[in-house]
């Protein structure tokens, strides 16, 4: 589980505000995660989080001394934009970013769970599925949606990908899904405050890609 637990998120503080800073260093390894997935097919979430990620950082280091925190970007780009946001700049890619990271938590939520196909026990295609439906399938179009069928036909078997978040080194299941608990403590914490940010400050789109 070194792929994730290498790159823990931190506690958030009261009040529940995001370091701008350390939230960038924690969410670049993230992207990494789709290639334990296996397959090219989801190359497509991967460079859509990669791209929002460069979006975020770039503004961030206009102005670090500003930017502090992830609200502090959200609500000067309110300011200064006020006719084009919440569609523009920082605010926009954060939103498409953290549905990217629900769809993460959703996924690796369901493993540690024991959510599975009784069927096909090593196959994690209802765990992908699952996650999909409840934090992407929204907002994106039917064309999009076959890509993500697609993708999942071509999803590795559990094991594998188990493996695959370890480095290649071999780890009982349930030592790694303990490690993938342990990661979606901050984890969870972090995507959720961002969410709540959003609700708060009416940044919310709903519109499909």
């Amino acid at each position: 589980m070194a792929l994730l637990l290498d790159n823990q998120f931190k506690d958030l503080p009261p009040d529940k505000a995001i370091d701008t800073k350390l939230f960038l260093e924690a969410v670049s390894h993230i992207p990494s995660f789709f290639d334990c997935l296996g397959s090219n097919v989801f190359s497509v979430i991967k460079s859509d989080i990669n791209g929002n990620i460069t979006k975020i950082r770039a503004v961030y280091m206009k102005d670090p001394a500003k930017y502090v925190t992830l609200q502090d970007i959200v609500e000067a780009e309110r300011e200064a934009h006020a006719a084009e946001w919440p569609k523009v700049g920082a605010t926009l890619a954060l939103m498409w970013l953290k549905r990217g990271l629900r769809f993460i938590q959703i996924l690796l939520q369901s493993l540690a769970d024991g959510e599975r196909d009784e069927n096909n026990p090593n196959l994690i295609r209802v765990n992908i599925t699952r996650a999909y439906e409840q934090a992407l399938k929204r907002y994106h179009g039917w064309i999009v949606q076959k890509i993500f069928h697609v993708a999942l036909h071509a999803a590795p078997y559990k094991s594998n990908f188990l493996k695959a978040l370890s480095k290649g080194e071999e780890v009982k299941e349930e030592d790694c899904l303990a490690n993938v608990r342990q990661f979606l403590v901050n984890y969870t914490a972090t995507v959720d405050a961002i969410y709540e940010m959003y609700t708060n400050l009416k940044a919310e789109l709903d519109y499909t890609v």
